[in-house]
C-alpha cells in the first residue's frame, strides 16, 4: 500500500514538473517568434524605405533633366545614391557590368564629348564611383551608421535649400512644381531617419 501511494505521489510530481517544463517552453517560444517577428519588421521596414529613399533620389535626379528644372544642386543626390542605394543594385554596378559601363562612359567622354549626351553626366558618375570607390568607403562606411548620417545631411541641406528657392515654407507646398520635388526631398528623409532610431535603440 505505501508503495503504490509512493509510486503515484511521484508520478503526479513528475508529470506536474513536464507540464511545467512544457509550459515554460511554449512561452519561450512564443517570446521567441514575437521577437522574430519584431525584428524581422525592423529590418523589412529598413530595407523598404532604403528603396524608397533610392527611388526618390533617382526620380529627383530625372526630374531635374526635364523640363521641370529643379534650383536645387543636384550633384549631390550622387553621393545619396551611393550611400542609400540597396545592397543587391549596388553590388550589380559594382561588378564587371557596372566596370563596362564606366569604361564605355569614360570612353564616350573623352574622345567623343559631343556625342555624350549632357543628362547621362550625373548617372556616368554614379556607376564611375560605384566602381572605383575604396572598400573602406564602399562596404564599410557605406554599411554603417556614418552613410546614414551622410544622407541625413544631404536631405537636409536639399530641404532647406528647396524651401529657400522656392520663396517660404508654403510656397514650397503649393507652386506647381514644387511640390513634388518637396515630396521627394522629403522622402529622402524618411530613410536616414529610421535607420539611425534603429541604430540608436
Amino acid at each position: 500500500m505505501g508503495k503504490g501511494y509512493l509510486r503515484m505521489k511521484t508520478d503526479s510530481v513528475s508529470g506536474d514538473l513536464i507540464n511545467s517544463d512544457f509550459k515554460d517552453l511554449a512561452a519561450a517560444a512564443k517570446k521567441l517568434a514575437t521577437h522574430a517577428v519584431h525584428l524581422g519588421s525592423l529590418g523589412f521596414g529598413t530595407t523598404f524605405l532604403e528603396w524608397v529613399a533610392s527611388f526618390a533620389a533617382i526620380y529627383l535626379l530625372v526630374l531635374d533633366r526635364t523640363n521641370w528644372k529643379t534650383n536645387i544642386l543636384t550633384g549631390l543626390l550622387i553621393p545619396y545614391i551611393f550611400f542609400s542605394l540597396p545592397s543587391l543594385i549596388f553590388s550589380f554596378f559594382r561588378g564587371e557590368i557596372g566596370s563596362w559601363i564606366a569604361f564605355v562612359a569614360v570612353i564616350l567622354r573623352l574622345f567623343f564629348p559631343k556625342r555624350f549626351p549632357e543628362w547621362a553626366e550625373l548617372p556616368a558618375a554614379l556607376i564611375l564611383l560605384m566602381v572605383v570607390a575604396p572598400s573602406l568607403i564602399a562596404t564599410t562606411v557605406r554599411d554603417d551608421w556614418i552613410g546614414v548620417a551622410i544622407c541625413l545631411v544631404i536631405a537636409a541641406y536639399l530641404l532647406q535649400e528647396h524651401i529657400r528657392a522656392s520663396g517660404g515654407f508654403r510656397n514650397a507646398f503649393t507652386q506647381p512644381h514644387g511640390v513634388s520635388n518637396t515630396v521627394g526631398i522629403i522622402c529622402l528623409f524618411i530613410y536616414p531617419v529610421w535607420a539611425l532610431v534603429l541604430d540608436i535603440l
